[in-house]
């Protein structure tokens, strides 16, 4: 037992709780104390598994005086339910992405928390881990001059592959754009700051699909969402981007993110969605004016012609959870958290604009904004225990 620990009580117990749980067990400062879902026997498997002292009913932890926050980590169609219940119980919350499925809402949860001094935070907080803070450290030092755009490619082909429940990915509230596009968009904002319009373009190709793994392989689920999602990005700086993100795609050199300056480009290669590590970690390529390809010369095969910039940064490996963990931090420091519910219902109304925008025939504007949020600062530490405090 840690001393004086902020107390977790975890609902959703699938797939995605794993890491959380894993990781959760090494930051200091908080204790997952109870776990509960719909599926009571998984959450008994599951807290057998990761040694979680008590296992109760979703109503019974959130009513439960002796938690302190709810992990909300149920499908995306129950996140603001759960997460006003919480509020109103008097519990801070945090939970996965998307925030919500509704922005009306988002903005009662943003509301709530407000009202009840409490704090809302939302995943993803994958721009916490090591290879976007280095990006973001080269964008803010000019490395490669003035930012002018960003391109963000996520090509797979859904989630029945690997995923032995994956009818919500397809049902509302899920698809690429609410399920990958969180990534992106958050690590955009945190790069460059909050989006001012949006347009988009998108289909569904495919009205039912198979499940290939598990009890229920070759079972057919149907689609209810587009599932092949392009979009035009406009931020409040003036940057201009694109994103596609797809369930449609078997195979593509693409998978990467992309920022353009005037003095260079920066790069994340293959941001592959389906390993939570390539995401937190990785390289992240740089070249400059000096070292462009665009001249009259034989062009390197790449990576070989792209300096990779150094990693000042710890969490390079998959560190899902440490948004709680900063929350928890920005709680005891008296700061808004970094991966916030603001930033997360900024980008529920941009995802939102960007599904809107076909059958409106224009860009939509954003009405919501946040902060950016800061950087972490720099550490030679590699593990979870990384310095979560304000950057000074």
């Amino acid at each position: 037992m840690k001393t004086n620990p902020f107390r977790v009580g975890l609902i959703g117990t699938g797939k995605i709780s794993d890491v959380y749980l894993k990781n959760c067990a090494d930051f200091e400062g908080l204790d997952i104390m109870c776990c509960g879902s719909l599926n009571m026997e998984e959450s008994k498997a599951k807290a057998a598994q990761f040694g979680i002292p008590n296992v109760a009913t979703p109503d019974a932890i959130i009513a439960d005086p002796n938690i302190d926050g709810i992990l909300n980590l149920t499908i995306p169609a129950a996140h603001a339910g759960v997460s006003i219940a919480a509020l109103e119980s008097g519990k801070h919350v945090y939970s996965e992405k998307p925030f919500v499925t509704d922005l009306a809402d988002g903005q009662k949860v943003l509301d709530l928390a407000a009202a009840r001094n409490l704090a809302v935070g939302n995943a993803p907080d994958t721009f916490l881990g090591g290879r976007w803070q280095t990006l973001r450290k080269y964008i803010d030092a000019g490395a490669i001059g003035e930012v002018t755009g960003v391109s963000a490619f996520v090509p797979t082909h859904g989630v029945e592959r690997h995923h032995p429940n994956p009818d919500f990915y397809y049902a509302k509230g899920g698809g690429p754009l609410l399920d990958l596009g969180p990534y992106y968009l958050a690590a955009m904002v945190f790069c460059l700051g909050p989006i001012a319009r949006v347009a988009g373009l998108s289909r569904k190709t495919f009205p039912e699909r198979m499940i290939e793994n598990g009890p229920r392989n070759g079972q057919m689920m149907p689609v209810e969402v587009d599932t092949h999602c392009l979009s035009l990005i406009e931020f409040e700086s003036g940057v201009i981007g694109q994103m596609m993100v797809s369930f449609d795609v078997w195979e593509s050199e693409t998978p990467r993110v992309e920022i353009y300056g005037t003095d260079g480009t920066l790069c994340i290669p293959d941001p592959d969605p389906g390993d939570g590590a390539n995401i937190f970690q990785g390289p992240v390529w740089l070249r400059t004016r000096a070292t462009s390809r665009w001249t009259m010369r034989p062009r390197p095969a790449a990576p070989a012609d792209w300096a990779i910039a150094e990693n000042t940064h710890g969490l390079n490996f998959d560190a899902r959870g440490v948004g709680l963990a900063e929350m928890v931090q920005a709680i005891r420091d008296g700061r808004s958290p970094r991966a916030s519910g603001a930033l997360g219902q900024h980008l529920c109304e941009v995802m939102q604009g960007m599904l809107d925008s076909p059958g409106l025939g224009q860009f939509v504007n954003i009405q919501s904004t946040c902060e950016r949020p800061p950087l972490l600062p720099e550490t030679k530490q590699t593990g979870l225990n990384v310095d979560l405090g304000v950057n000074t």
